[in-house]
């Protein structure tokens, strides 16, 4: 048995519908109440009101959406609507002229005005009429958008915030991973004796990854020279569990260090190169990080050495957490890619449209 999927009208066209309706029936009401009302011409009137009312409107919403308007910031937006006003107003004193003029020829009413009505009285009062539904109109349209904007942004502000705790969670999760810590502890005890120095050091390390990761930096975007940082104490405390297994080395573009980018992204890439690169493999190897600013664009590349049967590992809770949270910050502008070659090396790539330094972002 086939359902057939029931179709119903949108807001948008509701709104429209029963709008220009009670406006069409307010007029009919004053023609009653005048006392030269007349069924036929009145159910004409009506029809022909809501008709081409919502006709020209629909116009402008084809118009102001085709050039993006509902993007814009309130100020731009004034500048662009009261000008607006004054053409619907313009196309709606012709429009209403005509529609009268037709009826009156069609129904025989009296006989046809000349041109003169348009800048007399009447056509003074119909622009004045159209001035005030058209900006009623207009008004309420981006205000409906920019509501629905507003509500956008709050939504997917919130889910910002719940990907970013839940990376803060799972590299909390990862740093307290008892293989991880436990590491970390016997590299701290073996260097008590051998290298004190070093292991105050490794200590220091220790309680900053875990400091950061438990207190530190709510918001969802950071500075890239304080994601840095992060990396670095990592990888330091890696290279002193590691030792010569494990080297590293970050080049990047001085211009670049204040730009934002998703916090923890650059850390997720990188203990993603050491769990399942360098820990692999038993002569170890080196992080390379390379870091571009391309004008429009911040171009991340971490690389690193993989072995033989090393497979695509991209399908973990921090990588597509990763990939959530770019999803909802850049709308699908940025790009995050991953490429294997098995016995030689991986490359993860993370593109990032730069955001202008003047938006609040805590780091």
């Amino acid at each position: 048995m086939k359902f057939r999927r029931k179709t119903t009208l949108s807001l948008y066209w509701k709104c429209q519908l029963i709008g220009w309706s009670l406006a069409s029936l307010y007029w009919s009401i004053l023609g009653l109440i005048g006392g030269q009302f007349k069924i036929s011409i009145g159910l004409v009137q009506f029809f022909s009101d809501v008709v081409l009312y919502i006709f020209i409107t629909h116009l402008y919403r084809i118009f102001a959406l085709k050039n993006h308007w509902q993007d814009l910031n309130l100020t731009d937006l004034f500048k662009r609507i009261i000008p607006a006003i004054l053409v619907m107003a313009i196309v709606y004193t012709l429009v209403t002229t005509l529609k009268v003029y037709g009826i009156r020829i069609v129904f025989s009413i009296g006989t046809f005005p000349d041109l003169k009505t348009l800048t007399g009285p009447t056509g003074i009062g119909i622009f004045m009429a159209g001035i005030r539904l058209m900006a009623i109109w207009i008004l309420a349209f981006h205000l409906y958008y920019y509501a629905k904007r507003e509500i956008r942004i709050a939504r997917e502000n919130i889910l910002l915030k719940l990907a970013t705790k839940q990376a803060q969670f799972s590299q909390l999760t990862a740093q307290l991973n008892p293989h991880f810590l436990f590491n970390s502890l016997n590299t701290i005890k073996s260097l008590i004796s051998t290298s004190p120095k070093l292991a105050r050091r490794a200590v220091d390390l220790l309680s900053e990854l875990l400091g950061n990761s438990l207190y530190e930096h709510s918001g969802g975007f950071c500075r890239l020279d304080r994601e840095l940082d992060l990396v670095r104490d990592y990888l330091e405390l890696e290279t002193l569990r590691m030792q010569e297994r494990l080297s590293f080395e970050i080049e990047v573009s001085p211009v670049a260090l204040t730009r934002l980018i998703p916090r923890l992204s650059l850390q997720t890439l990188v203990e993603n190169a050491v769990k399942h690169g360098i820990s692999q493999l038993n002569q170890g190897g080196k992080i390379s990080i390379l870091i571009r600013d391309l004008g429009n664009f911040l171009e991340i590349k971490v690389e690193n050495p993989v072995p033989l049967q090393q497979k695509e590992s991209t399908s973990g809770l921090g990588l597509k957490n990763l990939r959530e949270r770019l999803k909802v910050a850049y709308h699908e502008k940025a790009s995050f890619e991953i490429n294997i070659n098995p016995g030689a090396y991986a490359q993860a790539k993370l593109k990032l449209p730069l955001y202008e330094q003047d938006q609040n972002f805590n780091c």
